[in-house]
């Protein structure tokens, strides 16, 4: 009789858990690599074609003040983590000595190549709730360490890093691939079996394209299409035009995917970059500090950091100021789209600031798990805004801090040092060499043309205070004053 009664409670648990399963989204995190805030058609670009992602947006929310850090390390870390780069300690690109930093009054802080082993991962978080977790694509966080650095050791159940190049490219851990094979289309091969595999328990798939980072190569067909095709505006480069739709296909595969494994409805679908494009830094708005620079252009031919295009510009990022590597809104303001049928308005607007350490606690909460214990997350989760675009959120302001130099050619600068911040339409920069204040309403003046500092100093001085003990809060590491004759 007892055991007719255990037989009789598990068959009646057995539906409630695979109900319980079922409730838990599946999430896919898509993210480009130096695609610009205009660069797809739904965010304005009249000359690259994007019919999948304005597809993802006409479905679901588009976000316009979303903001990742202004290169690729930082970025990345932050999305893994859940914390600011000042807690990380990755601020760039490899080491803060490979801008030459040695004539300028300040010393920057030290810079992390690998994101800690004490930090907790989103994947880890996932993975402890239950989720099959995946990673296709640049993770550039191992600093070429140890193996206990790679995303398989980092709560990725599989795991593919590769950049570099997106032909003959090499993987980590190595898979044979046809020399002729495009990087992107690989990148979703490997999703797409990955989704299927796991199409009946919820998964998180994390899928980071080296496209449309230089070296800026592309297939042949698609070149042709856009060589034949007028620019217009800054965008007018056939070979980066063709390495978007290459992107834009990826994010099609994924979303037929979805469609016709049925996953679609219990799917949050995510697309976003991981900093502003290349570009924009020849017009005089554009430029770090305009005195520096004026009536010159900046040179990333001789760029310093190896990660800039080597041939020019490739795109521009109007109406915003400058590009990569800035942290004036074309550095740092990125495409966000997110699709969750039944959650999310199709054809929504979200405009209220959000930013990278927003991820980890949202997605959290799709999956339903409390963050990890004693571990500080410093952003807010975006479920609110999912379905309210109009929603506010708890805090006061987001934040960006950056302690060193960003070299763009001799004796050029796409950033110094500088701290930001935004709250409402208002933005903040600090920089850090001789405390100079610039402040922007970014409502009327998303360009930042016009410093209201000096007009609006009680307002420059509230932000400050903001600014300042947010610094401290999170213990923000400094440049140091510098001695320009020790080298």
């Amino acid at each position: 009789m007892k055991q007719k009664i255990l037989i009789l409670a598990a068959s009646l648990l057995a539906p409630l858990a695979t109900l319980h399963a079922a409730a838990k989204p599946n999430i896919i995190f898509i993210m480009a690599d130096d695609l610009g805030w205009t660069d797809t058609a739904t965010y304005g670009s009249q000359y690259h074609e994007t019919p999948n992602i304005d597809r993802l947006a006409a479905q679901g929310m588009k976000f316009t003040g979303f903001y990742n850090c202004q290169n690729c390390a930082p970025s990345r870390a932050a999305l893994m983590s859940g914390q600011y780069a000042a807690r990380t300690g990755i601020y760039t690109v490899g080491s803060a000595d490979k801008s030459d930093w040695h004539s300028r009054p300040l010393k920057p802080a030290a810079n992390a190549k690998m994101l800690g082993l004490d930090k907790i991962t989103i994947a880890q978080s996932l993975k402890n709730a239950g989720y099959a977790t995946g990673m296709f694509g640049k993770w550039h966080l191992d600093g070429g360490k140890g193996p206990e650095y790679h995303p398989s050791h980092r709560g990725f159940d599989e795991a593919i890093s590769t950049m570099g190049l997106h032909f003959n490219f090499i993987t980590n851990p190595p898979e044979e691939h046809p020399p002729d094979a495009y990087l992107a289309d690989f990148l979703t091969d490997k999703a797409v079996d990955f989704i299927t595999r796991h199409k009946d328990e919820p998964f998180f798939l994390y899928l980071p394209h080296f496209g449309v980072h230089s070296p800026y190569q592309a297939k042949f067909d698609l070149i042709e299409k856009f060589k034949a095709k007028p620019g217009v505006g800054g965008h007018k480069n056939p070979t980066y035009a063709a390495m978007i739709a290459s992107v834009d296909e990826s994010v099609g595969r994924i979303m037929r995917t979805l469609e016709d494994l049925k996953l679609a409805d219990n799917t949050v679908l995510i697309f976003t970059s991981d900093n502003g494009g290349v570009g924009g830094y020849d017009r005089e708005d554009g430029l770090i500090r305009d005195g520096d620079f004026k009536g010159k252009k900046l040179n990333l031919k001789k760029a310093e950091d190896p990660s800039d295009e080597k041939n020019g510009f490739v795109t521009d990022n109007t109406p915003l100021r400058s590009g990569k590597g800035s942290l004036y809104e074309g550095g740092t303001r990125v495409p966000f789209i997110v699709r969750w049928p039944g959650q999310v308005k199709p054809g929504s607007l979200c405009d209220v600031p959000t930013i990278h350490v927003d991820v980890y606690p949202t997605l959290l909460e799709l999956a339903g798990t409390p963050p990890p214990a004693s571990y500080p997350l410093d952003g807010e989760s975006l479920v609110p805004l999912f379905h309210d675009g109009n929603a506010s959120l708890k805090r006061a302001a987001i934040f960006q801090h950056f302690p060193g130099y960003l070299g763009a050619g001799k004796g050029q600068w796409r950033t110094t040092p500088v701290t930001t911040m935004i709250a409402d339409d208002w933005k903040l920069m600090e920089f850090l060499e001789d405390g100079k204040l610039e402040l922007y309403n970014l409502s009327e003046d998303i360009g930042e043309t016009k410093n209201l500092a000096s007009e609006k100093p009680e307002k420059a001085k509230e932000l400050h205070a903001l600014l300042t003990s947010w610094r401290k809060e999170v213990n923000a590491p400094m440049p140091t004053k510098n001695d320009p004759t020790v080298k």
